[in-house]
């Protein structure tokens, strides 16, 4: 039985086969790294950013496209794929570098969708028409714009240092919406608070603000502490403990049963790159991640949305096999 609504079911619907995603580095920064808003970045914020690091050794984005791709068709035989602008927030700067680099993606062989990492405040309209745009002159089926939320608590926001508050997530993610742009939500748990740290309630607080927005896809990430960060320091001095797994499988399945079922779910856990992970110790093996989430989720008979708006058990469209939600509505039995 399938328990949530994954991002694979969504896309093997649409495309009868696996989408694999290739991660893509186009050297943007962040404005809460480069002096626009401040230099310091989110508390929480690995300095190095994430993604690959390819850039750094020299390769182009069609370069670091053919990387990825070639092993993923060697070893998987995939013809399908996603570009992934992961690293920083790839909207910041002007509107005509992000042009720049997105006409850089035309003829790249299997691309399908376009995955776009950044932040709620690097959007303007000029910049979503431009996505709209590239969208269909790209021949892309589907946009997602990853905005980073993090948590609807402004309070909190301003505690890591996040920059923006979350009316700017939900200003950004009803314009983008407008366009046809598919909003992904991350979204953190156990971030450090003026009061110690977020718990249940407050991760709850924002999948209801989730929930009342177009937004058509989240992230799930337990918070944990990367060296180098100012959440590092806390963490030493005792000013910050991260959830423990116990505290975090409990939280995401009261989140997961009061999601809207129809919200794509991109990822339940964080997965920290290699030595970045000073604690805590039980966030560094994905695998075992997974599997104890699954067996929480069958344990507790936990599922998307039983809680809200699928009482009586997982829609038939967690189920690549079975029609999509837009075909599932009560409209659609009319």
């Amino acid at each position: 039985m399938q328990r949530t609504f994954r991002l694979s079911a969504h896309l093997r619907r649409k495309f009868g086969e696996r989408v694999q995603k290739i991660p893509l580095d186009a050297g943007f920064s962040c404005p809460n790294r480069d002096g626009t808003l401040s230099r310091t970045g989110c508390v929480f914020c690995n300095p190095q950013g994430s993604g690959s690091g390819l850039l750094g050794k020299g390769l182009s984005l069609p370069e670091q496209w053919a990387f990825w791709r070639d092993i993923h068709v060697k070893k998987h035989r995939l013809s399908r794929f996603t570009a992934y602008l992961q690293s920083y927030s790839n909207t910041h700067g002007p509107t005509a570098r992000l042009a720049e680099t997105l006409d850089s993606l035309a003829g790249l062989p299997g691309l399908t969708c376009l995955a776009i990492g950044t932040r709620p405040d690097c959007l303007d309209e000029e910049k979503l028409d431009l996505l709209a745009g590239r969208r269909d002159a790209l021949g892309l089926a589907e946009v997602f714009l990853e905005l980073g939320l993090q948590s609807s608590s402004d309070a909190t926001l301003a505690h890591v240092n996040r920059g923006h508050g979350a009316a700017a997530f939900a200003e950004a993610a009803r314009a983008a919406a407008d366009r046809g742009l598919t909003v992904v939500a991350h979204v953190m748990a156990g971030l450090p608070a003026l009061d110690g740290r977020e718990g249940l309630a407050e991760l709850l607080d924002t999948v209801a603000f989730v929930n009342a927005l177009p937004v058509g896809g989240i992230k799930f990430h337990n918070l944990y502490v990367c060296r180098g960060t100012r959440l590092a320091r806390w963490f030493e001095e005792g000013r910050y403990v991260p959830p423990s797994q116990e505290e975090y499988l409990h939280w995401l399945g009261q989140a997961v049963m009061r999601l809207d079922p129809r919200t794509v779910i991109h990822r339940l856990n964080g997965n920290p790159a290699t030595g970045e992970l000073l604690a805590p110790a039980w966030a560094g093996n994905m695998r075992r991640v997974h599997n104890l989430i699954r067996d929480h989720f069958e344990r507790e008979d936990i599922w998307q949305g039983k809680l809200n708006g699928a009482e009586s058990g997982p829609p038939p469209w967690f189920d690549p096999e079975n029609p999509g939600p837009e075909d599932c509505s009560p409209e659609a039995d009319v």
